[in-house]
């Protein structure tokens, strides 16, 4: 059985729209929904109030459980199609926590050499 995977994730930000194009997850999950966090979803505005910054992190919602920054771009690592410099450097937990604040650093230069907001 297959469940349904939400990606909250920043739609401005040119390597999180990569990532998230980039990774095979309908083969493994089945139905993926990307929702852009800019947008007026009421699910983004519901993980506002529940105090989770999407300025730090995407959030993914699998199997009941909310997911945010490097949890969450593991567990998609973990969970894509085999192959891909991503989804090796990601699979790990360990690996995931040591290069996410890399990965961040480098939206946020991007979105301010972008001239693009912070989300938040």
């Amino acid at each position: 059985m297959t469940e349904r995977l939400e990606i909250v994730y920043d739609g401005q930000c040119p390597f999180c729209t990569a990532y998230t194009r980039m990774l095979n997850l309908r083969r493994a999950v089945g139905e993926v929904e990307l929702i852009d966090a800019r947008s007026g979803d009421p699910r983004v505005a519901a993980l506002r109030r529940d105090g989770v910054d999407l300025d730090e992190g995407m959030a993914v919602r699998h199997g009941g459980r909310l997911y945010h920054g490097a949890e969450a771009v593991q567990l998609l690592a973990a969970l894509s199609a085999p192959g891909g410099m991503m989804r090796a450097l990601l699979k790990s937990p360990r690996r995931a926590a040591l290069i996410y604040p890399l990965l961040r650093a480098g939206r946020r230069l991007t979105l301010r050499l972008l001239g693009r907001p912070p989300i938040g």
